[in-house]
């Protein structure tokens, strides 16, 4: 799939699963998913939902941040054997959820920088930018995701799940890209074997265009209106 089809799926994923994670402890994390929570836990996990692309030099999210997102693409390009093979395995998702929660339990700081890049990451691949005039959007993306991560912060937003939110938002980009034709190797490196090959729909197709991103983004809605009390966070007269 495309890249904000992608993120749109990382979004819709976490809202999907806030009322079957609120009040439950899961390995030892106890998710209390408020306002706060839903919201960063749906950036967060619509940019990690970009992050196995990271192996081509031409996604989205090996774009977002220059030299350094193309230098690290270029790592695990070489690293996991090409695009769609290590970084679209079971293996990866693992990996990255563990570097994830590796940061919240090293300091809230270094968390804090996670949030950011991966809201960045989220808001770029949702297309919240200007193609001609790339400065100016990176720019704006910056003040935006930061102002973002400031008011999550100032909230008391808890980070306890960012490894989990991390590898669903993996999880799902290899479910994205296992409907469509390519496939991807789940098990790798133990097989080769693309799960999904040469039976979905071809990415940024008819369906993909007309049925896929549009049903994500009316989910991303409609969840917005079922998961928040908005009576209450709306200003009172």
């Amino acid at each position: 799939m495309m890249g904000h089809s992608h993120a749109l799926s990382g979004a819709v994923g976490w809202m999907a699963l806030v009322p079957v994670l609120d009040g439950t402890e899961v390995l030892g994390i106890t998710f209390h998913m408020g306002p706060g929570e839903i919201i960063a836990g749906a950036l967060v996990c619509a940019g990690a939902a970009l992050v196995p692309d990271l192996d081509h030099k031409s996604a989205t999210i090996t774009q977002t941040y220059g030299i350094v997102t193309k230098t690290l693409g270029a790592f695990l390009n070489w690293a996991f054997g090409g695009h769609r093979n290590g970084t679209h395995s079971l293996v990866f998702a693992l990996i990255m959820g563990a570097i994830a929660q590796g940061m919240t339990l090293w300091s809230e700081m270094a968390a804090q920088i996670f949030v950011f890049l991966l809201v960045g990451i989220a808001f770029n691949g949702l297309g919240f930018g200007m193609d001609k005039n790339r400065t100016a959007s990176g720019v704006i993306n910056a003040m935006v995701t930061a102002g973002i991560t400031l008011a999550l912060y100032s909230a008391g937003t808890d980070y306890t799940w960012l490894g989990a939110a991390v590898a669903l938002g993996c999880l799902l980009h290899f479910a994205g890209d296992i409907a469509t034709h390519m496939g991807v190797p789940l098990l790798w490196p133990f097989t080769g074997y693309r799960v999904g090959q040469n039976i979905g729909f071809t990415t940024d197709g008819k369906v993909e265009r007309n049925v896929v991103t549009p049903a994500l983004t009316i989910a991303v809605v409609l969840y917005g209106f079922y998961l928040f009390d908005w009576p209450e966070l709306l200003p009172h007269t």
